[in-house]
Protein backbone atom coordinates (compact mmCIF):
# COMPACT_ATOMS: atom_id res chain seq x y z
CA UNK A 1 0.00 0.00 0.00
CA UNK A 2 1.25 3.50 -0.79
CA UNK A 3 0.42 5.23 2.50
CA UNK A 4 2.24 3.73 5.47
CA UNK A 5 0.90 6.12 8.10
CA UNK A 6 -2.34 8.08 8.58
CA UNK A 7 -2.95 11.23 6.61
CA UNK A 8 -3.03 14.40 8.70
CA UNK A 9 -4.44 17.67 7.41
CA UNK A 10 -2.53 20.85 8.25
CA UNK A 11 -4.26 24.00 9.47
CA UNK A 12 -3.66 25.38 5.97
CA UNK A 13 -5.74 22.57 4.43
CA UNK A 14 -2.94 20.40 3.02
CA UNK A 15 -2.32 16.68 3.53
CA UNK A 16 0.96 15.64 5.12
CA UNK A 17 1.39 12.86 2.53
CA UNK A 18 1.36 12.59 -1.22
CA UNK A 19 2.45 15.20 -3.72
CA UNK A 20 1.29 18.78 -4.07
CA UNK A 21 0.68 19.91 -7.66
CA UNK A 22 -0.86 23.39 -7.37
CA UNK A 23 -3.79 24.12 -9.67
CA UNK A 24 -4.72 27.67 -10.64
CA UNK A 25 -8.37 26.58 -10.85
CA UNK A 26 -9.73 27.60 -7.48
CA UNK A 27 -11.00 30.65 -5.67
CA UNK A 28 -11.92 31.76 -2.16
CA UNK A 29 -14.39 29.57 -0.38
CA UNK A 30 -17.40 31.44 1.01
CA UNK A 31 -17.90 31.40 4.76
CA UNK A 32 -19.67 28.02 4.55
CA UNK A 33 -18.30 25.19 6.66
CA UNK A 34 -16.84 22.22 4.83
CA UNK A 35 -19.54 19.61 5.38
CA UNK A 36 -19.53 17.44 2.25
CA UNK A 37 -17.12 15.14 0.44
CA UNK A 38 -17.80 14.51 -3.25
CA UNK A 39 -16.26 11.43 -4.85
CA UNK A 40 -15.56 11.46 -8.59
CA UNK A 41 -13.79 9.28 -11.12
CA UNK A 42 -11.58 10.48 -13.94
CA UNK A 43 -9.21 9.04 -16.51
CA UNK A 44 -7.47 10.82 -19.36
CA UNK A 45 -7.55 9.71 -22.05
CA UNK A 46 -10.80 7.94 -21.12
CA UNK A 47 -10.23 4.51 -19.56
CA UNK A 48 -6.44 4.89 -19.74
CA UNK A 49 -4.47 5.13 -16.52
CA UNK A 50 -1.12 6.36 -15.32
CA UNK A 51 -0.50 9.24 -17.71
CA UNK A 52 -0.26 12.95 -17.01
CA UNK A 53 -3.56 13.95 -18.64
CA UNK A 54 -5.42 14.53 -15.37
CA UNK A 55 -2.62 16.65 -13.93
CA UNK A 56 -2.36 18.60 -17.18
CA UNK A 57 -6.14 19.22 -17.22
CA UNK A 58 -6.18 20.46 -13.62
CA UNK A 59 -3.17 22.74 -14.26
CA UNK A 60 -4.40 24.13 -17.63
CA UNK A 61 -1.60 22.41 -19.56
CA UNK A 62 -3.55 19.80 -21.54
CA UNK A 63 -2.33 19.65 -25.14
CA UNK A 64 -5.32 19.36 -27.52
CA UNK A 65 -3.12 17.67 -30.12
CA UNK A 66 -1.96 14.87 -27.82
CA UNK A 67 -5.24 12.90 -28.03
CA UNK A 68 -8.47 13.48 -30.01
CA UNK A 69 -10.52 13.58 -26.78
CA UNK A 70 -8.42 16.46 -25.45
CA UNK A 71 -9.55 18.77 -28.27
CA UNK A 72 -12.97 19.00 -26.61
CA UNK A 73 -11.81 19.56 -23.02
CA UNK A 74 -8.44 21.33 -23.02
CA UNK A 75 -10.02 24.74 -22.42
CA UNK A 76 -11.97 23.63 -19.33
CA UNK A 77 -10.93 25.28 -16.09
CA UNK A 78 -11.53 22.56 -13.54
CA UNK A 79 -9.77 21.09 -10.54
CA UNK A 80 -10.27 18.95 -7.49
CA UNK A 81 -8.76 18.99 -4.07
CA UNK A 82 -7.35 15.46 -4.41
CA UNK A 83 -6.61 12.71 -6.90
CA UNK A 84 -6.01 9.12 -5.84
CA UNK A 85 -4.12 7.14 -8.48
CA UNK A 86 -4.74 3.44 -9.16
CA UNK A 87 -1.76 2.53 -6.95
CA UNK A 88 -3.10 4.61 -4.03
CA UNK A 89 -0.74 7.53 -4.63
CA UNK A 90 -2.25 10.80 -3.39
CA UNK A 91 -1.97 14.09 -5.28
CA UNK A 92 -3.36 17.36 -3.92
CA UNK A 93 -4.18 20.28 -6.20
CA UNK A 94 -6.01 22.78 -3.97
CA UNK A 95 -6.03 23.50 -0.24
CA UNK A 96 -9.20 22.26 1.44
CA UNK A 97 -9.68 25.81 2.68
CA UNK A 98 -10.12 27.02 -0.91
CA UNK A 99 -12.94 26.27 -3.35
CA UNK A 100 -11.80 23.82 -6.02
CA UNK A 101 -13.85 23.70 -9.20
CA UNK A 102 -14.98 20.06 -9.24
CA UNK A 103 -18.76 19.90 -8.77
CA UNK A 104 -20.13 22.36 -11.30
CA UNK A 105 -23.86 23.04 -11.19
CA UNK A 106 -24.91 20.93 -8.23
CA UNK A 107 -27.31 20.58 -5.30
CA UNK A 108 -27.17 18.60 -2.06
CA UNK A 109 -30.02 18.64 0.47
CA UNK A 110 -31.50 21.77 -1.10
CA UNK A 111 -28.15 23.61 -0.99
CA UNK A 112 -26.84 24.70 -4.38
CA UNK A 113 -23.23 25.28 -5.45
CA UNK A 114 -21.67 22.29 -3.72
CA UNK A 115 -18.17 23.60 -4.45
CA UNK A 116 -18.85 26.19 -1.75
CA UNK A 117 -19.02 23.60 1.06
CA UNK A 118 -17.37 20.43 -0.25
CA UNK A 119 -14.03 18.74 -0.78
CA UNK A 120 -13.62 16.96 -4.12
CA UNK A 121 -11.78 13.65 -4.35
CA UNK A 122 -11.07 12.17 -7.78
CA UNK A 123 -10.33 8.47 -8.11
CA UNK A 124 -8.38 7.50 -11.19
CA UNK A 125 -10.85 5.22 -12.90
CA UNK A 126 -14.02 5.03 -14.92
CA UNK A 127 -17.63 3.94 -14.76
CA UNK A 128 -16.64 0.65 -16.41
CA UNK A 129 -14.32 -1.16 -14.02
CA UNK A 130 -13.60 -1.66 -10.35
CA UNK A 131 -11.30 0.57 -8.35
CA UNK A 132 -8.15 -0.82 -6.74
CA UNK A 133 -7.76 -1.84 -3.07
CA UNK A 134 -4.92 0.69 -2.71
CA UNK A 135 -7.31 3.46 -3.79
CA UNK A 136 -9.85 2.49 -1.14
CA UNK A 137 -7.12 2.36 1.53
CA UNK A 138 -5.95 5.87 0.68
CA UNK A 139 -9.53 7.11 0.38
CA UNK A 140 -10.45 5.77 3.84
CA UNK A 141 -7.38 7.40 5.41
CA UNK A 142 -8.10 10.69 3.65
CA UNK A 143 -11.77 10.65 4.71
CA UNK A 144 -10.79 9.96 8.32
CA UNK A 145 -8.42 12.94 8.26
CA UNK A 146 -11.00 15.22 6.65
CA UNK A 147 -13.58 14.20 9.23
CA UNK A 148 -11.14 14.96 12.00
CA UNK A 149 -10.45 18.46 10.66
CA UNK A 150 -13.85 19.51 9.31
CA UNK A 151 -17.52 18.94 10.23
CA UNK A 152 -18.16 16.47 7.39
CA UNK A 153 -21.74 15.23 7.56
CA UNK A 154 -22.11 13.44 4.21
CA UNK A 155 -20.10 11.68 1.52
CA UNK A 156 -21.69 11.52 -1.91
CA UNK A 157 -20.89 10.78 -5.51
CA UNK A 158 -20.83 13.39 -8.22
CA UNK A 159 -23.92 11.61 -9.55
CA UNK A 160 -25.76 12.38 -6.29
CA UNK A 161 -25.27 16.15 -6.57
CA UNK A 162 -25.62 16.44 -10.37
CA UNK A 163 -27.79 13.44 -11.31
CA UNK A 164 -28.83 14.71 -14.73
CA UNK A 165 -25.25 15.48 -15.78
CA UNK A 166 -22.91 13.03 -14.08
CA UNK A 167 -22.61 9.29 -13.42
CA UNK A 168 -19.40 9.11 -11.38
CA UNK A 169 -18.00 7.55 -9.33
CA UNK A 170 -19.99 4.93 -11.23
CA UNK A 171 -21.51 1.51 -10.60
CA UNK A 172 -18.19 -0.14 -9.70
CA UNK A 173 -17.49 2.12 -6.74
CA UNK A 174 -17.95 0.04 -3.57
CA UNK A 175 -19.84 2.31 -1.19
CA UNK A 176 -19.71 -0.35 1.54
CA UNK A 177 -16.00 0.46 2.05
CA UNK A 178 -16.77 3.86 3.58
CA UNK A 179 -19.28 5.40 6.00
CA UNK A 180 -21.33 7.91 4.03
CA UNK A 181 -22.75 9.81 6.98
CA UNK A 182 -21.18 10.75 10.27
CA UNK A 183 -23.21 10.48 13.44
Amino acid sequence: MFLAKPIIMSEAGYANQGVLVPSPNFDARPANEISLIVIHNISLPPSQYGGNGIIELFTNQLNPEEHPYYANIYQLRVSSHFLIRRNGHLIQFVSCLQRAWHAGQSTWQERERCNDFSVGIELEGSDFEAFEPAQYATLKSLIASLRQGYPISDIVGHSDIAPHRKTDPGPYFDWSTIERTHE
